[in-house]
């Protein structure tokens, strides 16, 4: 299909998404148990990223013209294909944003997609192939297939032409492994410890309140949520005190309304890492200053949001991901300290700086070994940014979603190279690069190192 039926197709499920909202709202909660409102940000999540491939599609993947080995003789272009089709190997967490939101750009490069979700949250991709058709995408271009990651997850690896997965860094070194086997591309999205400073000049209660929501939000099962808070000594105990309050504030519940600020973890087994992960930290001497509770009265795994100090590098949670509603804040004394500590991590996916001065922010971000940082956000800034990649370094994966980058991921490259003056003009039959090399080996290779000098004296590309 062209370019402009497809991207026709994107648009088409911006609006049905907007519209359809309750229904996948409801769908969303009841496999995750995620409160309501993260449950729409994925809504909004998928609505802006469509709308942005819709628009920005022809741009992307538009030839370029490149300079030839030989001004005006010589031109060269660089097109885009697709790689043919796309496997979308997705978590549990993000059940809309994390499939329909990968499987779009793949779409409207021009590949075909299998999605294998998470059994755990295999509706909501369901009722996603079906808004997909409602908008006019051909029947089996997108397909779904269901069961775990071990069985079906690693046959669509054995099957697609690109690889985009989004899990647990032990996962992701298994499917890169898989994919290297075949010589196929893969884009990974995998763990964060995520950090966050608190500089000596912030507004704290404004700081305090986007930490909660960078902390907290999706019951702090988000890959870019902060787990690490990083705050200068000067401010640390104001921070903390608005902090902790806000915490404590925080309303749990499980129902279907927007009441609820937290709702429940996934699962039996994030539960199990929850608790451990808190334990053990109390246990090499961490402090609890909010949470540290199991809600068994309000869900079997509702946990409250947890605040800890003093956790030491002992501590599994020091370095260990936990991906639930836990964080620990850390004093320190400098933004070079902070940065070293933030950077002091195996991890590298997103990260967030706090600082009335936004210069000294963007300056202290570009120090921070992390695909995205946030300056006075979170990490919605940078998520909601879809023009601009995201991505992870080191044990956070490699490759990317979002902008160009992300369209690009499901492509490959070709270059068109058309030489002109082979053969020379009509009327004019001694004119041309034939000529050139008839004068033998030794005349031409003088002339070529002359034309090299001179493109490099002319600073031609």
């Amino acid at each position: 299909r062209p370019l402009r039926e497809r991207a026709a197709v994107l648009d088409r499920v911006h609006d049905l998404v907007l519209e359809r909202q309750s229904d996948v709202l409801d769908l969303m909660q009841i496999e995750t148990g995620k409160a309501r409102a993260s449950a729409f940000e994925e809504v909004a999540d998928v609505a802006n990223l469509a709308r942005h491939y819709s628009v920005r599609a022809r741009r992307y993947l538009a030839p370029r013209r490149e300079a030839g080995a030989f001004s005006v003789l010589t031109s060269a272009r660089v097109w885009r294909h697709p790689v043919g089709v796309v496997g979308v190997v997705a978590p549990w967490n993000y059940p809309l944003s994390l499939t329909l939101g990968d499987a779009l750009p793949a779409l409207v490069a021009g590949n075909a997609v299998i999605v294998r979700p998470d059994p755990q949250t295999s509706l909501t991709m369901l009722w996603a192939a079906e808004l997909l058709s409602d908008a006019g995408l051909p029947d089996g271009v997108l397909q779904v297939v269901l069961g775990d990651g071990p069985t079906v997850g690693a046959a669509v690896v054995d099957h697609v032409d690109h690889v985009m997965y989004t899990g647990s860094t032990r996962t992701g070194r298994v499917v890169a492994a898989q994919a290297a086997q075949r010589l196929v591309t893969a884009s990974l999205e995998l763990g964060g410890k995520n950090a966050m400073y608190v500089a000596d000049d912030v507004d704290v209660e404004a700081a305090a309140e986007g930490a909660v929501r960078a902390c907290f939000s999706n019951t702090g099962q988000l890959c870019v949520s902060i787990e690490r808070l990083y705050v200068h000594d000067r401010v640390v105990g104001a921070f903390t005190d608005a902090f902790v309050r806000r915490t404590a504030a925080l309303r749990l519940g499980s129902g279907l309304d927007y009441r609820s600020d937290v709702g429940s973890l996934t699962s039996a087994a994030q539960l199990a890492t929850v608790v451990e992960h808190v334990e053990d930290a109390v246990g090499h001497g961490a402090r609890v200053l909010a949470g540290g509770v199991h809600r068994s009265d309000l869900g079997p795994w509702f946990y409250e949001p947890t605040v800890l100090v003093d956790v030491p590098p002992e501590a599994r949670l020091f370095r260990e991901e936990t991906f639930g509603p836990v964080v620990a804040i850390y004093p320190v004394a400098s933004d070079d300290e902070a940065v070293a500590a933030m950077n002091d991590s195996e991890f590298g996916l997103n990260a967030s700086v706090w600082t009335a001065d936004t210069r000294r922010g963007a300056a202290l971000a570009r120090r921070v070994r992390a695909g995205t940082v946030n300056v006075n956000e979170g990490y919605a800034a940078a998520w909601g940014s879809v023009g601009a990649p995201q991505g992870g370094v080191g044990a956070s994966g490699y490759g990317h979603r979002h902008g160009r980058e992300g369209l690009w991921e499901t492509t490959r490259l070709q270059t068109v190279a058309v030489q002109r003056g082979t053969h020379g003009p009509a009327g004019l039959p001694g004119f041309g690069l034939r000529r050139l090399y008839e004068l033998g080996p030794e005349t031409w290779t003088r002339v070529l190192t002359e034309l090299l000098r001179v493109m490099k004296r002319l600073r031609m590309p």
